[in-house]
């Protein structure tokens, strides 16, 4: 099962920051420069589109359900939005790490914002993972929010271990979302088999620990049919002699916290901590490097495997 933001018609949690936006849009009351900043994976995307549906769907048939926080699949902006051909509304997504085309984006976004809406209704701009926008883009971002529009109205989604530039920041209003114990578990047991879970390996849900990336983590064990109660060392063995850091961007995203879970474990285990503690440095900061630089981790996966997984 596979779940997007854009296609999750249900919210779930959320139902008091939600309300409140709600009944600041209705007594147009709605700021129309917000970012929602959280951990990966709780839901801060889905909550912007859940936002953007209520709005859109106001007056059309088969309008948002705000009883039950639920986008009707037979509303028209919400189809015409998950074919990305709604007149009103501007994604703005993960394609923005491909830095090459970040400023030609927003400024096809700025273009987008300078044209007249569809029946004058609400213009909607949804920036997933703003954090990503190099400062250029960033640049070109604030001139057009400085110029305030009551009709054009701004999502900024934000994963709150990154940093954004405080220029940015001071501009908008900030919502910090965040879940508790209870309502993640109430969204696993919505979206994810329950025996799934349950199994799986406690350390895993120590480090992978919001509902999108719990989701992600069973599609790659469920794909490459790996047990959930995997050991940490198995499963790293595992994802490099099939190279799946390659073929699975979830994996290749979140690789760097495998290795913190590895080295946790033996630097608890291991008699001799100085050597392990050394490695764990070597190898993080070499992860980190190939990240910040955008190189390729293949080498020093490889190297890994043979200094602690083949010993």
């Amino acid at each position: 099962m596979s779940i997007n933001p854009s296609n999750n018609t249900s919210l779930i949690g959320y139902n008091d920051i939600f309300s409140e936006l709600k009944n600041y849009f209705i007594n147009n009351k709605l700021p129309n420069k917000i970012i929602f900043s959280g951990n990966s994976g709780i839901g801060k995307s889905t909550l912007a589109y859940h936002l953007t549906n209520f709005i859109f769907s106001i007056n059309e048939e088969y309008k948002y359900n705000s009883e039950k926080n639920l986008i009707s699949e037979k509303n028209h902006s919400y189809n015409l939005i998950l074919k990305n051909s709604h007149p009103n509304f501007f994604l703005i997504s993960n394609e923005i790490d491909k830095k090459n085309s970040q400023i030609s984006v927003v400024r096809d976004m700025i273009n987008f914002t300078n044209k007249s809406s569809f029946n004058n209704d609400y213009k909607i701009i949804l920036i997933d993972n703003v954090e990503l926008l190099n400062i250029n883009s960033i640049n070109a971002l604030l001139k057009v929010i400085e110029e305030p529009n009551n009709k054009i109205l701004f999502f900024l989604i934000h994963n709150s271990k990154k940093k954004i530039l405080p220029t940015l920041e001071s501009r908008c209003i900030k919502f910090n979302l965040f879940l508790n114990e209870d309502s993640r578990i109430d969204i696993l047991k919505e979206i994810l088999d329950v025996d799934f879970y349950n199994s799986l390996n406690e350390d895993y849900k120590n480090i992978y620990n919001s509902p999108g990336d719990i989701m992600s983590l069973h599609n790659f064990f469920q794909s490459n049919d790996i047990e959930p109660n995997i050991p940490i060392d198995s499963l790293l063995k595992l994802i490099i002699d099939k190279r799946l850091y390659k073929k699975d961007l979830f994996i290749k995203d979140k690789i760097s916290l495998l290795l913190e879970l590895f080295f946790r474990k033996k630097i608890i285990k291991f008699d001799s901590k100085d050597k392990i503690f050394n490695l764990y440095k070597y190898f993080l900061s070499k992860i980190y490097d190939c990240n910040k630089y955008n190189l390729d981790i293949e080498n020093i996966l490889i190297e890994f495997n043979g200094k602690l997984l083949n010993e």
